[in-house]
């Protein structure tokens, strides 16, 4: 699937007008027919009466329509213009010459008019403004907007909700705040980041028929993973092979009162396929590796110089560096040498971003193709101070081009930045991973897939995807509430499992 700009959708529809050929009424209908079947079969269309608010646009010939097809299943509607003195598009003006002959009730919102109170006993459906959204709302519509946003009532919204912007930030603009959101063919950006999920509840793409042959005309403004892409990555693991053919990982983790992350991306890596680990453990904590993952290789290091330790870094594939690391002098240290001394990518994480943001310099050691995986607090010290999240999305990617790493800015939906330019988001995972110690999980799962010799690229989509699947099984065992880091490490197998049985 691929995600959309504003501009792109419109001309998707227009390419589909043109090539099918079909007249753009009656793609109107589509649409429209599209939202009444999803709300039959979820059982929606059930509710006792639906308040439908339209604007004079497109958007609003699709709520014309909706309002129809609801009508010919014989559940009461009203209708709600905003009246703005102009006539409205072509289409929406057949949708309400159709509607007139039918007994649907219509309301015209004039500009001194009380606004509508709404029922407790009404569904909302929005379809005052969708993507033809040019500038924040104000006056009379962003009136009406919080009018709507002050009821309780559940609020369906037709393609965006009215207010938001495709591709920019809306913030601090007013907005609807709907229930669901019944969008088309594709994702908009919107509908993908986090400061925008009070707005657009739980989306929901419908089917409608655009041409697909517009794909070979356009460049996707970011692209999404799903299980078939992953299931593709997958290499097999040969049958005639030995420990050594799946690569030796090293991970510098941990310190005092935080080997936990350590363990934690330990297990990860090695459940994620490598072949052998050996984990650098701070003097004092000796005793945690033996006992906690006796599959993992213990370096110890106490006050000693990197290179008195480890004089070789030729013999590792890949090096994990971050999770639990802390800031200390010692730490930074380290990461100066491994820097210095490695040259294959490498996963950084944690800690190891905040020495990076704390020391410039460093950065411009950081290896061609090396994983970066911060959260959004972490990419804003490492890059500075964003604004929104759009602002965010935009510097992950140009950060991945400028210093030709992957950028895996972590979230509900992740988004992976790669160096030659393109950008996905991945679709896996659910809210019970919002628990301390997931992201040690990912570090260790990246830097387990580098090791196996997966390109980075293909480890940054498998390994995120891969992470947010684990997620998802361990949250049918436990519930969201209950799903612990280890769950997570514990669902990596069956992930593995599920990708392999995908058809």
């Amino acid at each position: 699937m691929v995600v959309l700009s504003a501009e792109q959708v419109r001309a998707w529809d227009r390419f589909t007008i043109e090539k099918q050929p079909i007249a753009s009424i009656d793609l109107m209908e589509k649409a429209a027919m599209a939202c009444i079947q999803w709300m039959e079969t979820n059982r929606i269309v059930n509710q006792q009466q639906f308040y439908i608010f339209c604007g004079k646009g497109n958007n609003g010939g699709d709520g014309l329509a909706i309002a129809r097809l609801l009508q010919k299943l014989n559940r009461p509607v009203d209708v709600f213009i905003f009246e703005t003195g102009q006539l409205g598009s072509q289409d929406f003006q057949q949708n309400l010459h159709r509607l007139h002959t039918l007994p649907v009730t219509i309301h015209f919102i004039q500009e001194n008019a009380p606004l509508p109170d709404i029922p407790e006993s009404v569904l909302v459906i929005d379809a005052l403004l969708g993507t033809g959204l040019n500038r924040p709302v104000d006056g009379r519509m962003a009136s009406l907007i919080s009018h709507i946003n002050q009821y309780p009532n559940a609020v369906i919204s037709i393609d965006l909700p009215s207010g938001l912007f495709a591709d920019q930030s809306t913030l601090p603009h007013p907005c609807i705040h709907a229930s669901i959101t019944l969008s088309f063919q594709c994702y908009k950006p919107a509908l993908l980041v986090a400061e925008n999920a009070p707005f657009f509840g739980m989306p929901v793409i419908l089917e409608i028929g655009l041409d697909p042959r517009f794909m070979n005309t356009c460049t996707p403004l970011y692209d999404m993973t799903d299980s078939a892409l992953v299931k593709a990555i997958l290499q097999p693991r040969p049958v005639f092979s030995h420990k050594g053919k799946f690569g030796h990982a090293l991970l510098l983790a941990g310190s005092p009162g935080k080997m936990g992350a350590a363990v934690l991306a330990a297990k990860a890596c090695l459940r994620s396929g490598a072949g052998l680990l050996t984990t650098l453990v701070p003097e004092q904590e000796r005793m945690i590796f033996p006992t906690a993952i006796p599959e993992s290789m213990s370096m110890l290091y106490d006050n000693q110089k990197p290179e008195e330790l480890l004089s070789d870094t030729a013999v590792y594939k890949t090096i994990g560096i971050g999770p639990g690391l802390g800031q200390e002098p010692q730490s930074r240290n380290w990461l100066r040498y491994l820097l210095t001394h490695f040259r294959n990518p490498m996963v950084l994480d944690a800690d190891a971003l905040n020495l990076l943001a704390a020391d410039i310099r460093l950065q411009e050691g950081i290896p061609p193709f090396s994983i970066l995986t911060p959260h959004p607090k972490e990419f804003d010290r490492l890059h500075g101070t964003c604004s929104n999240d759009f602002e965010r999305l935009e510097a992950a990617s140009r950060m991945a081009i400028q210093h030709q790493v992957i950028v895996v800015l972590k979230g509900h939906r992740t988004f992976i930045a790669m160096p030659g330019g393109r950008a996905w988001f991945n679709t896996s995972g659910n809210a019970s991973m919002a628990k301390g110690g997931s992201g040690d999980v990912l570090t260790g799962m990246l830097t387990g897939l580098l090791a196996r010799g997966y390109a980075p690229e293909q480890a940054a989509l498998l390994g995120v995807y891969l992470h947010g699947l684990a997620g998802e099984i361990a949250s049918r065992k436990q519930g969201k509430e209950s799903v612990l880091a280890s769950d997570i490490i514990e669902s990596i197998g069956p992930a593995f499992l599920e990708l392999e049985s995908f058809n």
